[in-house]
């Protein structure tokens, strides 16, 4: 049931980014209502998969390798719903959902197998910081799209081609404030779920390297945009800019250490 609720998410991901890509083909409205629909049923699908794993290894079930990635895979779902029905707008689905469908296609074939049972207090302590450290990368995630999309619209005015992309994509002062508002709620996620991970090693010494080093590389990344623009003055493009390059070096360090790491069961 967990590996078919699974694939259902993954079906209504992808038909989510295909209704999005609509406007591209014809002249037509965005269609944010079928969107987000289409989204909110892949979420009730995927939680009820999670759901079904809590119930049957306990509530540390989010620490394995599949576990983990497909709880990735939901939050950043959930992110989208909100943005895009705040928006009003579908355009960041046609990015973000393939990803989510990836992650979660990916955690599915992974196996979802709890590498750890802690029980007690230590299994809501580490609970907590895999969902607040996830929170933290899927509104990283987000920050990225919407910078990358910033960029693209950026050129394509730039370029005076008001071609599909134009027409389609929002604002960039709205892609701007998404990255933004992603990009501060980023750094508290991940603020508070690698405070939660150093206290956790240091109470019952179990110290990961290559665990610290990407958390403390991603909340690096997420910091760096959120203060470049409080303190630096940074402008749109340039806070766009960092926010893709940094999200695709914290994603390429983590292939990194998933290729050389030896626990094979565990998220890293």
């Amino acid at each position: 049931m967990i590996a078919i609720a699974h694939f259902v998410a993954v079906t209504f991901y992808l038909a989510a980014a295909a209704v999005a890509a609509l406007p591209f083909a014809r002249r037509v409205k965005a269609p944010v209502a079928a969107v987000v629909i289409a989204l909110l049923l892949g979420i009730g699908a995927h939680a009820t998969a999670l759901a079904g794993l809590t119930k049957e290894t306990g509530v540390a079930s989010l620490t394995g390798l599949g576990p983990g990635l497909s709880f990735a895979g939901l939050v950043l779902a959930i992110s989208l719903v909100v943005v895009e029905s705040l928006a009003r707008e579908v355009s960041l689905t046609l990015v973000a959902a393939p990803v989510a469908a990836l992650v979660t296609m990916t955690a599915n074939l992974a196996g979802m197998r709890p590498f750890l049972e802690p029980q007690g207090t230590r299994a809501v302590w580490l609970t907590m910081h895999i969902v607040l450290s996830f929170v933290g990368i899927a509104a990283y995630a987000t920050a990225a799209a919407a910078g990358t999309m910033y960029l693209v619209a950026r050129r394509e005015l730039k370029s005076a081609r008001f071609g599909a992309i134009f027409r389609f994509f929002p604002p960039l002062d709205t892609l701007d404030r998404v990255n933004h508002l992603a990009s501060i709620i980023g750094f508290l996620g991940l603020t508070l779920g690698v405070a939660l991970a150093t206290a956790y090693s240091f109470q019952y010494r179990a110290v990961v390297i290559p665990q610290i080093i990407w958390g403390i590389a991603a909340w690096l990344g997420v910091s760096a945009l959120v203060f470049g623009r409080l303190l630096r003055g940074w402008q749109a493009r340039r806070a766009a800019l960092m926010s893709a390059v940094t999200f695709a070096s914290v994603i390429a360090l983590y292939v990194v250490f998933r290729i050389a790491s030896l626990n094979r069961g565990q998220f890293l």
